[in-house]
């Protein structure tokens, strides 16, 4: 490791394996825990695990082994986290700033169900990204603004180290997209499958690097 990698965060993002609403498209935010992880959910978030465990080793040895472990509250991120947990030996810490977007009176429901009751409004909320979803939610220029905190914060404690964040889809498309300074209606255009992993090097002046995205699990 050089002396201007001492000063450097990598974070390695992984998203939690499918939920029953996953394969239907439903808005799954933080304004309840749930749900769990299914059957294939679990077996994604091994595979993840598996993966995550040879940063440093097989997968990118160029890259300090992960030595922190950083999840989102929510159910499912907490149960991908205990499998990271496992293969790692490393211990879970929780950070709030990871948790998924706030998707308000939409928690839970199908996009049609939302076109159908808010015409137009979720095409609005997706490529204007500074709107809040309506019912108290979020806008994903505010996950921004947290994940952004969360990362700072990371490197500020971690510097020269891996960390592993397991979080969510919009709050990872929040990390990629502000690294490359894209406006947050233009987010959505990262594919991040269930257990992906994506990877981040932080720099102290803010500088941000996105080394891989949405890189899938292997299940």
């Amino acid at each position: 490791m050089t002396a201007g990698q001492t000063e450097v965060l990598t974070a390695v993002l992984v998203r939690h394996g499918e939920t029953p609403l996953t394969p239907h498209g439903a808005y799954s935010g933080s304004g309840v825990p749930g749900p769990s992880l299914t059957e294939l959910g679990q077996a994604q978030v091994a595979g993840a695990a598996r993966l995550v465990a040879g940063v440093g080793q097989a997968h990118y040895p160029d890259l300090p082994a992960p030595s922190a472990l950083i999840a989102s509250p929510m159910v499912r991120t907490q149960e991908t986290a205990a499998a990271v947990a496992e293969a790692t030996g490393l211990s879970v810490d929780t950070d709030a700033r990871a948790r998924e977007c706030d998707f308000g009176d939409w928690e839970g429901l199908l996009p049609a169900e939302i076109d159908a009751r808010w015409p137009g409004e979720r095409q609005v909320w997706h490529t204007d990204g500074m709107i809040a979803a309506p019912g108290g939610g979020e806008s994903t220029a505010d996950v921004g603004e947290r994940t952004t905190e969360l990362l700072t914060d990371l490197r500020a404690q971690y510097a020269g180290r891996t960390v592993l964040v397991v979080a969510h889809a919009v709050s990872i498309r929040s990390m990629l997209g502000r690294a490359l300074l894209a406006p947050p209606g233009g987010w959505w255009r990262f594919r991040l499958p269930p257990a992906s992993t994506s990877v981040l090097q932080v720099h102290p002046d803010g500088f941000t690097q996105v080394l891989a995205a949405g890189l899938p699990c292997g299940v």
